[in-house]
């Protein structure tokens, strides 16, 4: 077997995690490779080896196994950058706070890596976004996708924007809105639930649109097709506002149109039997807790 690890940064509080992980790894013969960044910042703080570095999702191929990521679940979406289409199962390890992707617990690295050498876990797929616009802008290929969501919000401004949007080049809506959000069923946990938006599960081949804060209070969230072409331009009384993806940001100029359609590949998720996504609504979002029951 062969991994890929990476993290975004190194909390002193996690030593004992990473080491029991390599540790774990090296007993089981298991080969793994660090993202560069992440090993400088080991080695500033802890006494490790020497070990293999990747820097460029372009190091990552099918000779990979798995890629443990060690944090929360913005470590995740970080991760996504690196495996893009590569088809690596993703094994997050939550040293983080709320861990809704990140479902391994820092205590049990040991037992998941058992269970991944038993073949005891299943491949779970999520639907990412993709986005385009025209005319095209700077360096937004190199990054066009996201697996939570795509959103639009005003810049340097306190007055609303006015969203122009269309599915499948049908007129839907102008929003007038501090923003949009376009989800997928993971992203739907996220930013799109404390605007309003429903939870849909990751099986659903579903996207949502969530207003941020709409001045039309008739405009609700609203759950499309995962094979529909959501289109929009913005305007405002600033000449430009923010495209996110992932809390990627870019400043997009008004009147750009922007294109947003489901990714052509998928990003795997390991899960293991006793962690599905209905426990983890239950365990993270205290989902139906009543002082009642």
């Amino acid at each position: 077997m062969k991994v890929a690890i990476y993290g975004q940064y190194f909390k002193i509080e996690d030593t004992q995690y990473v080491e029991d992980l390599f540790q774990v790894l090296i007993n089981h013969n298991i080969e793994f490779v660090i993202e560069h960044n992440y090993y400088k910042h080991l080695k500033k703080h802890l006494d490790i080896a020497k070990y293999n570095t990747f820097s460029s999702y372009k190091k990552l191929d099918s000779t990979f196994d798995f890629m443990f990521t060690i944090g929360g679940d913005g470590t995740i979406l970080r991760a996504v950058t690196f495996i893009r289409a590569s088809n690596i199962p993703i094994v997050g390890i939550n040293t983080g706070r709320l861990g809704f992707l990140a479902t391994i617990q820092k205590e049990n690295i040991s037992n998941a890596v058992e269970l991944l050498l038993k073949k005891e876990y299943v491949l779970k797929e999520r639907s990412l976004l993709s986005v385009s616009t025209f005319p095209e802008v700077e360096n937004l290929n190199a990054l066009n996708f996201a697996l939570n969501e795509v959103s639009v919000n005003r810049k340097n401004t306190a007055s609303m924007i006015t969203i122009k949007t269309f599915l499948d080049d049908d007129f839907l809506n102008s929003y007038w809105a501090d923003g949009l959000i376009i989800a997928t069923p993971t992203g739907s946990t996220g930013y799109s639930l404390s605007c309003g938006g429903p939870i849909i599960t990751p099986r659903a081949k579903s996207f949502v649109i969530t207003p941020i804060a709409p001045h039309n209070l008739n405009a609700r969230p609203l759950v499309i097709p995962e094979d529909t072409k959501i289109t929009f331009t913005v305007s405002g009384r600033e000449d430009q506002f923010f495209l996110s993806l992932d809390s990627r940001i870019k400043t997009i100029n008004n009147n750009t149109e922007i294109t947003i359609k489901k990714a052509d590949f998928n990003l795997k998720m390991v899960q293991f039997k006793e962690q599905t996504f209905l426990k983890t609504l239950r365990e993270k979002l205290l989902w139906g807790q009543d002082t009642r029951n």
